[in-house]
């Protein structure tokens, strides 16, 4: 049921050039489930060398032809979803349900960038002088370097594939070890629609070594990554010292205001159901959840009753409402965290343990009255961990969802339009949504500000970090 997964370099799937592999366990029993080609030096210099090839091609297909090719890359997603989804819960351990929901959206996510790059056009400046026409063009930017994780192995990377093929870029994706089979499903889905094999590379190995290379060397134009923030910011560092382009999708820490006028029971449904999904492994999950006073009672009462009927265990089993964290270092990282917040003099209303002792399985988690010294309260926890706060006047919940220096996503939910008009001017987050979740739509901007990054991954902003402009003025003819 698990392939062995190869690289694919300039056209062909294949091992690394020293052989080297390494496992791909399960999370949920922790049992290997199949070997990953590991990329070296030498096979990083011929990705290059593809892309090189593969941008002076793919550039000259019309932005037309290059939206049909990717269109039935789409149609083989859907067509292939019960397979891919299988293989990406055995890996990554997310329900089967939502697996299914991850490589159905990726197909969407592929069709709106095919139409999106079908129209990026330039312009026509009317001239001062009689005879002259100045033309505004936008042009591919160059090969794309694109850095993907494992947490949503198929939605995280074919944002960045989508944007840059649409738009006439090649790609070397260095996928994510830990699930690294879906991901190499996306990109034969790719090539079998026809995207030629230069301009399409996937590669694996240690994270660090692969983009001390890449990044700066001079046939990549464009980086492109999502994951932490620490690590987000090396990266960019190195980029900025070769002036490439960088589009970064960070961490976030995302705030739920939930004011005294709001439905409750809606807010506890949509909230929980977004806290929990993918054990809290996802990087626009809303964690401070920040109460008013005279609804704190009951919003927690529904949401710990809401964490305590979620179902955990093995994603491929029905019924399964929640599936383990990745690996080990994350269970480390959750019973840390809880242990210094409970510490502190935090509150634990349900969870804070993990579950059994085979597989990475750890219990949905509320916390109330954590202080703000907790490590939790200032680091982003990445698992399924709540954590409730009581607040008086609304100045007070607006300060603490700016306390942080993220700003990814944050969430509101008021039955006042002057309220919820506040929070749209105050809140400083990249996305915020009001009275529903409302992100991560392919037409929708996604990206974070402060230390959540910038540029954006998704809406017709996307497709602006992949193209340069270049300003023709011509006389005489």
């Amino acid at each position: 049921m698990y392939p062995d997964t190869d690289l694919h370099i300039a056209g062909a799937w294949t091992k690394g050039s020293g052989s080297e592999t390494m496992p791909v366990l399960n999370p949920a029993n922790g049992e290997t489930l199949g070997r990953l080609a590991v990329a070296t030096r030498d096979d990083l210099d011929r990705a290059l060398d593809a892309a090189r090839q593969g941008f002076s091609e793919w550039r000259t297909v019309s932005a037309f032809a290059r939206g049909k090719v990717m269109r039935k890359a789409a149609e083989l997603l859907r067509e292939r979803v019960d397979d891919i989804a299988r293989i990406m819960t055995l890996e990554q351990g997310k329900p089967l349900a939502e697996s299914r929901i991850e490589t159905l959206a990726a197909a969407d996510v592929i069709d709106w960038f095919a139409e999106e790059g079908r129209r990026a056009y330039g312009r026509v400046i009317p001239a001062r002088a009689e005879g002259v026409m100045q033309m505004v063009l936008r042009e591919p930017i160059g090969p794309v370097a694109a850095f993907t994780p494992w947490n949503f192995p198929i939605n995280q990377a074919v944002r960045k594939i989508s944007a840059a093929l649409c738009t006439g870029c090649s790609v070397i994706l260095k996928g994510p070890e830990d699930t690294p089979a879906s991901c190499a499903a996306l990109i034969k889905a790719f090539l079998d629609a026809g995207v030629p094999g230069d301009v399409l590379s996937l590669v694996f190995g240690d994270p660090a070594a692969i983009s001390s290379y890449l990044i700066p060397h001079p046939v990549i134009a464009k980086i492109s990554f999502t994951g932490s923030t620490a690590v987000g910011k090396e990266l960019a560092a190195l980029a900025g010292r070769h002036m490439k382009r960088v589009t970064m999708e960070l961490g976030g820490h995302a705030p739920a205001l939930v004011f005294d006028d709001a439905d409750v029971g809606e807010a506890v449904k949509v909230l929980g159901a977004n806290k929990f999904r993918n054990a809290g492994q996802v990087c626009v999950a809303p964690t401070r959840f920040l109460v008013q006073d005279s609804v704190f009672d009951e919003f927690r009462d529904r949401f710990v009753a809401h964490a305590e009927g979620i179902a955990v265990g093995d994603g491929m089993v029905d019924g399964t409402g929640m599936g383990p964290l990745i690996h080990g270092r994350r269970l480390e990282a959750m019973e840390s965290l809880c242990a210094d917040a409970i510490g502190r003099g935090a509150k634990l209303e349900t969870g804070g343990s993990r579950i059994g002792n085979r597989g990475n399985f750890f219990a949905p988690t509320v916390l109330t009255d954590v202080p703000l010294d907790a490590r939790i309260m200032n680091e982003e926890p990445f698992g399924p961990v709540a954590l409730i706060q009581r607040f008086s006047e609304d100045e007070a919940a607006l300060e603490e969802a700016n306390r942080l220096p993220y700003g990814l996503a944050a969430y509101a939910w008021t039955r006042s339009a002057a309220r919820a008009t506040k929070v749209a001017a105050r809140v400083q987050s990249g996305m915020l949504g009001i009275n529903h979740h409302g992100l991560a739509l392919p037409e929708t901007p996604f990206g974070g500000v402060k230390d959540s990054g910038y540029g954006s991954e998704g809406g017709s902003e996307a497709i602006e970090g992949y193209l340069t402009t270049k300003f023709v003025s011509q006389a005489g003819l």
